[in-house]
């Protein structure tokens, strides 16, 4: 009997090479039952990538419905149909950074206790609750408030979340003393924390 990793193999020969882009060409003409096929033929492998950045199954489950989700709403702007396998695990690899983010923002965020969230400096894969928040509408949320900062507060703020340097990083990239920097992310979080639709939309992302 064959095991998952087998069957997945003999799907793949299947439906390889040129199978897959007539299927994939199917698919951008609007027929579901096509994309569902290719859903069928890639799922297991996106699954596997993405277990292995997250070491969460249930994580990795929610993200590769997330990853089928994209693929459906954008299949129609894939150009080469011989492509689709690896621009999948593109589509992949940014929902599992945007997992990251989102957990580093949270992290830092700290609404669900402690108040020095100015002076953390360390934020391991299991230090926040699973978020799932629906990406387009959390990101365009996290704009409109991130224009209401100061330039410094923006700056820092990004700099810690976005590209996650360590407060001694962000003193030194900006040639501002440590005080400086803490002082300017603590007033960004707290505009942040007092945001009650953010709040509504985070507690939501985690039912």
């Amino acid at each position: 009997m064959l095991d998952s990793d087998q069957q997945n193999d003999c799907i793949l020969e299947a439906a390889s090479g040129n199978d897959v882009i007539m299927i994939v060409e199917k698919a951008r003409e609007g027929n579901r039952e096509a994309f569902e096929r290719l859903v069928g033929i890639f799922q297991d492998e996106v699954f596997r990538m993405i277990y292995y950045r997250t070491r969460s199954r249930f994580d990795a489950e929610d993200l590769t419905q997330e990853v089928c989700l994209r693929a459906y709403k954008n299949i129609r702007r894939l150009k080469d149909g011989d492509r689709f396998r690896s621009w999948l695990f593109g589509i992949a690899v940014n929902c599992v950074h945007d997992f990251h983010r989102k957990r580093q923002f949270f992290s830092l965020f700290d609404i669900f206790g402690g108040d020095n969230t100015a002076e953390k400096e360390s934020d391991g894969p299991d230090s926040t609750p699973t978020v799932r928040l629906e990406n387009t509408e959390f990101w365009q949320h996290i704009n409109t408030l991130s224009s209401r900062l100061s330039r410094l507060e923006r700056e820092v703020f990004f700099l810690r979340f976005m590209d996650h340097l360590s407060i001694k990083e962000i003193s030194q990239a900006l040639n501002k003393n440590e005080s400086t920097v803490k002082t300017h992310l603590y007033r960004a979080l707290k505009k942040f924390k007092e945001d009650s639709a953010l709040i509504e939309m985070i507690q939501g992302g985690l039912e």
